[in-house]
C-alpha cells in the first residue's frame, strides 16, 4: 500500500490521478481544472459528526454539491431514546456553485434556503459549524434548531486517501478524515439546550471530492473518544472506488495513525439493530458493535437513489497498534454506515 510522503498535484492532465495511495495528511493538491468529466458529475461534499458520550446526544451535518444537486442536513440523534430527527433539502444544478473549498483547512461554506441554513468555516485550526432550522420538529412537538458548535484540530495525523475506480480510471474519491476534534457549544431544539464539553466530547469530518461511477455501495465506521486519557480514533472503509492501492483502514492513537490493511464488516442486512462485529486481515482489530439507533433513508427521485443506513452504537473489543500493543475498547461511542448510492 503506497504512502504518500510528499505534496503532489491531484490529477494528470489527462484526468486521472497522479499517484494513488494514503497519507497521514491532504498532500495532493486538489486540481478541479483537470477532471475529465462534465460539471453535472462532480461530487464534493463536508459531513461533521459530533458526539456526546457523556450527555448521550449527537448532532450530524451534511453540505454536498453533487453537480445536478445539493443535498444538506442537519440530524439530531438522542441516544437514551434511541430516536434521531432529521431536516433535508435538496437545491437542483448546483454544479459547483455551492463554493466548496479545495482545501479543508481554510475557507467557508455556507448554503440557506427556506427548510435550513449552514455554515463552515475553518480558520487558524478552528471549526466553526453554526446551524439552524426553524421548520425542525421537536421530540417535544416544539419547532426549531439552532447551534454553534466550535471543533479544534490539533496537530495530528489524519486519514487521507487518492483512488480511482477500476471502470473508469477518470472517475475518483479524494478523501480527507479527520477525527477526535474536542468539541465545545451548544445546540438549542425547541426549548431544550444541548451542551457540548470539550473534554469529554469529539467532532469527526468528512471531507471529499470526486467523480463518483453511478452505483456504489459502500461501508464506513468511525469512532473518535478517549481512552487511557488519550484521544482514540479509528476509521474503517471499504467498498467505495479501487482499493487495490490503499485502504482507509487506520487506527489513531495519542494524534499517531497505525494503519491497517483490510477490515470486513459483519452485518445482518435484515435487521441493521442487531449486533455487527468488524474483523481485519491481519488480526489487529476484532471489535463488536453494539447498535443503538439506526439512522435509516430511503430516497428515490429517478435518478437519484439512496438507501442509508448509518447505525449510531458502541464498540467493544481491542484493536493492536503498529508497535504491537494491545488497546481495548468498552462502551465506545460510534457509528458504522452501510449505504447504496445511484447518483
Amino acid at each position: 500500500m503506497p504512502e504518500i510522503k510528499k505534496q503532489i498535484p491531484l490529477l494528470n492532465a489527462d484526468g486521472t490521478i497522479t499517484e494513488e495511495g494514503w497519507a497521514r495528511s491532504p498532500l495532493w493538491t486538489y486540481n478541479r481544472e483537470n477532471i475529465a468529466a462534465s460539471k453535472l458529475r462532480i461530487k464534493e461534499w463536508d459531513y461533521y459528526s459530533i458526539l456526546s458520550p457523556t450527555k448521550e446526544f449527537g448532532i450530524t451535518l451534511t453540505a454536498s454539491d453533487l453537480g445536478y444537486a445539493g443535498l444538506f442536513a442537519i440530524c439530531f440523534l438522542d441516544f437514551k431514546k434511541a430516536t434521531f430527527q432529521q431536516i433535508d433539502t435538496l437545491s437542483v444544478f448546483p454544479l459547483g456553485k455551492t463554493g466548496f473549498p479545495r482545501t479543508n483547512d481554510l475557507g467557508v461554506v455556507s448554503f440557506q434556503d427556506k427548510k435550513l441554513h449552514l455554515r463552515f468555516e475553518v480558520r487558524d485550526g478552528k471549526r466553526t459549524l453554526e446551524f439552524g432550522s426553524e421548520q425542525f420538529q421537536a421530540p417535544d412537538g416544539s419547532k426549531g434548531i439552532q447551534g454553534t458548535i466550535e471543533l479544534s484540530e490539533p496537530k495530528m495525523d489524519t486519514m487521507n486517501i487518492a483512488t480511482s475506480w477500476k471502470e473508469n480510471r477518470k472517475a475518483f474519491y479524494y478523501n480527507t478524515k479527520i477525527n477526535c476534534m474536542p468539541a465545545k457549544g451548544k445546540v438549542v431544539i425547541g426549548n431544550t439546550t444541548y451542551q457540548f464539553d470539550a473534554k469529554t466530547d469529539f467532532g469527526a469530518l468528512d471531507w471529499g471530492r470526486g467523480v463518483w461511477t453511478y452505483k456504489n455501495r459502500w461501508y464506513w465506521g468511525s469512532v473518535s473518544a478517549r481512552i487511557d486519557g488519550k484521544p482514540f480514533g479509528l476509521n474503517l472503509g471499504y467498498g467505495f472506488s479501487d482499493r487495490t492501492p490503499a485502504s482507509e483502514n487506520v487506527i489513531l492513537y495519542d494524534g499517531k495513525i497505525h494503519k491497517l490493511d483490510e477490515v470486513k464488516f459483519m452485518i445482518n442486512t435484515k435487521d441493521y439493530m442487531a449486533p455487527w462485529k468488524f474483523v481485519s486481515n491481519n488480526n489487529r482489530l476484532d471489535l463488536d458493535f453494539k447498535p443503538i439507533v439506526d439512522r435509516n433513508s430511503y430516497m428515490n427521485f429517478l435518478i437519484i437513489k439512496s438507501v442509508q443506513h448509518q447505525v449510531f452504537g458502541t464498540f467493544h473489543g481491542t484493536v493492536v497498534l503498529d508497535n504491537g500493543k494491545k488497546i481495548k475498547l468498552e462502551n465506545v461511542l460510534g457509528f458504522a454506515e452501510d449505504v447504496l448510492n445511484h447518483y
